[in-house]
């Protein structure tokens, strides 16, 4: 007999009733970046303790934990390979990318080009590209295949790069403004430019939905902002603590671009409703600086990193309405 299959909306009372299931508490310093790898059960971490960690989410476990001494590790991004991981220093004094097998923990490629920390690092789901953002104020476009950058955009600030799903697009955010490029043919300059309204601090992170129809923006002053990647239109801005200069404000879309949750200066966690506009609900923490927060594809969870980490569940016992329901 088959086993009976349960089924769970992400609705506002879902959300409400999540809460921490499974957390490790074993880092010695703070998170500063993770990744969940999109056709497998795989996260990623990097810790100021200097460590890279690859954790099972399915069986709750930690694989591997490789330490990054001589270079020091802030961004962690997977390849499409669930054990291959590129990353960013935190020396002060290598700014070079790096291609790592986390199986035998082996260097397959340098990426050197930049002259100031990496504050953003996006991977092409399409292909082997990828693109970085520096505090030198250059983005840099790379093959994976190759150590020498394939491209080199000047910006006037702290960048935010992403691609969207497809690979197709890919988005440059910075002073006020998130700037549209063909990935095939981004030589030719943006072929959108969309403000956000004023709002001319320094951009944390940008990210497109699932989908391709939302595009989202954090800055330093506290805000989340979200715009139809369509037509540029501002749908809704969320504002939050501010975050410190050496902090970073992130914030996801849930897997149907339904909500948006995000971190907060004061170690707050919040989930809002894109379609009103509307806060939906908030997690208080005793940490005073932003997680990282990322939702796991295509499940009802996600996860947080900051002296811990930590996977946020829902908790069915508060679901009144879903006790009992069953597919058929």
């Amino acid at each position: 007999m088959a086993e009976d299959k349960v089924s769970l909306e992400l609705s506002e009372e879902t959300l409400q009733s999540m809460e921490v299931g499974m957390a490790f508490r074993d880092y010695s310093g703070r998170i500063s970046s993770m990744d969940f790898h999109k056709a497998s059960s795989y996260l990623v971490t990097a810790s100021d303790d200097e460590s890279i960690r690859l954790y099972d989410v399915a069986n709750a476990t930690c694989l591997k934990t490789i330490n990054s001494k001589k270079y020091g590790v802030e961004l962690v991004c997977f390849t499409s390979h669930p054990t291959t991981v590129i990353y960013s220093s935190k020396n002060g004094w290598d700014e070079s990318l790096r291609l790592l097998s986390l199986n035998d923990n082996k260097y397959l490629r340098y990426f050197k080009g930049h002259h100031d920390r990496v504050v953003s690092l996006s991977l092409c789901a399409r292909n082997e590209f990828f693109i970085s953002g520096s505090m030198d104020r250059t983005v840099l476009l790379w093959d994976q295949r190759a150590e020498k950058c394939q491209g080199l955009l000047r910006v006037q600030g702290r960048p935010a790069t992403a691609y969207d799903d497809q690979g197709l697009v890919f988005s440059i955010a910075f002073g006020g403004y998130i700037r549209l490029f063909d990935a095939r043919k981004y030589e030719k300059g943006p072929f959108e430019i969309y403000s956000v309204g004023g709002d001319f601090s320094d951009a944390n992170v940008v990210k497109f939905s699932n989908d391709g129809r939302l595009i989202l923006l954090t800055t330093t002053n506290g805000f989340i902002h979200v715009l139809d990647s369509f037509r540029g239109t501002l749908l809704c801005s969320y504002n939050v603590k501010p975050v410190s200069t050496n902090s970073t404000l992130e914030a996801s879309f849930s897997p149907e671009g339904m909500f948006v949750i995000s971190g907060s200066g004061d170690g707050s966690v919040y989930a809002w409703s894109v379609r009103s506009g509307k806060e939906v609900a908030s997690w208080v923490s005793t940490e005073k600086e932003p997680p990282v927060i990322k939702w796991a594809p295509g499940n009802v969870m996600f996860a947080t990193g900051s002296s811990e980490l930590s996977f946020w569940v829902p908790d069915l016992s508060k679901l009144g309405t879903y006790a009992g329901r069953k597919l058929p």
